[in-house]
């Protein structure tokens, strides 16, 4: 079913875009560098297949850290979460996403939770298989299930930008390493976390997979439940305590649902019950989330009284 142009959202769209002009696009990974800073679009998928959308939302963007809860749905279902949770965190924490600070002070030294870069890198580090190819093959089989496209695949370009310039994620690896938290060559896991960072698509697909989180786990659609409804609950536990980096708390309060941001712009939220969300505004605000996209779920939220709170 194609996706409809809302009139509604597009004035949503047209009022947060304003906020465009107070953030920056994440220049530190040269490649994020080169988008338009003034780019904002929204998907939003239904259970029974309708689709309504405002802005180019066929425009392409890498998923960088909405990549996390992803990637945390798909170790739960090889590993189980007592094998997770042994090795990462359950606790939001007030730091930045790429923080080190807290490893230094904890013990034993294992991330805090899955959506800071720390735990992330762990939880990348769980993904079964042999070779990068074989783990990253895995992980985008998922990602292709939960979009129902095959097609689905990840910027080159972008990989090996954030792969070069990786240095504060090889610090969290060799301190994690140290620890005996992760077990594996440093330069494999990067080469394996950039890839799935890199992992590219359209608003409509992120707000696909935001709206199978919505629904437990199920594909409305096919009927096929792609994860366990735990595991999906646990994920969306995670997005609402952790998945704004450290601004969480706040979005809580003012946004109420749960979602992922990523630093090329990206935002996934998932309605519980309701439906899938899926953001694109390069214009990162200091904590690293959309800050159009940000405004733009605080409008819907207001509107439509999305809280769960």
């Amino acid at each position: 079913m194609p996706c409809q142009s809302s009139d509604e959202l597009k004035l949503l769209v047209k009022e947060a875009k304003v906020c465009t002009n107070y953030g920056k696009v994440a220049d530190y990974i040269p490649e994020l560098g080169k988008a338009n800073p003034n780019d904002l679009s929204i998907a939003i998928n239904y259970p029974d297949g309708r689709c309504i959308s405002a802005g180019d939302i066929d425009k392409k963007f890498t998923l960088q850290s909405i990549s996390k809860v992803i990637s945390l749905a798909l170790v739960l279902m090889e590993r189980g979460s007592p094998y997770v949770f042994e090795r990462v965190g359950m606790e939001p924490t007030g730091d930045p996403f790429n923080s080190i600070a807290k490893l230094e002070t904890m013990a034993p030294a294992k991330p805090l939770n899955p959506m800071i870069n720390a735990g992330a890198l762990v939880v990348t580090h769980m993904i079964k298989g042999d070779t990068v190819e074989e783990r990253f093959h895995r992980l985008l089989t998922f990602i292709r299930e939960l979009i129902g496209d095959d097609t689905i695949g990840y910027c080159e370009r972008v990989a090996r930008s954030e792969f070069e310039t990786a240095n504060l994620n090889r610090a969290l690896c060799y301190f994690l390493k140290q620890h005996k938290i992760i077990q594996e060559d440093v330069e494999t896991l990067l080469d394996l976390y950039t890839k799935q960072c890199a992992v590219e698509m359209n608003c409509l697909d992120l707000a696909r997979i935001g709206m199978i989180f919505a629904m437990d786990g199920v594909d409305p659609l096919t009927g096929k439940r792609i994860m366990p409804d735990d595991v999906a609950r646990i994920c969306k536990t995670f997005m609402v305590t952790c998945g704004m980096y450290n601004a969480s708390g706040e979005f809580a309060i003012k946004i109420g649902i749960p979602a992922k941001s990523g630093v090329s712009g990206g935002i996934m939220g998932a309605v519980p019950g309701k439906f899938g969300i899926g953001i694109f505004g390069p214009a990162l605000d200091e904590k690293g989330n959309s800050i159009a996209g940000i405004r733009l779920l605080e409008l819907l939220s207001k509107n439509y009284r999305l809280s769960m709170f």
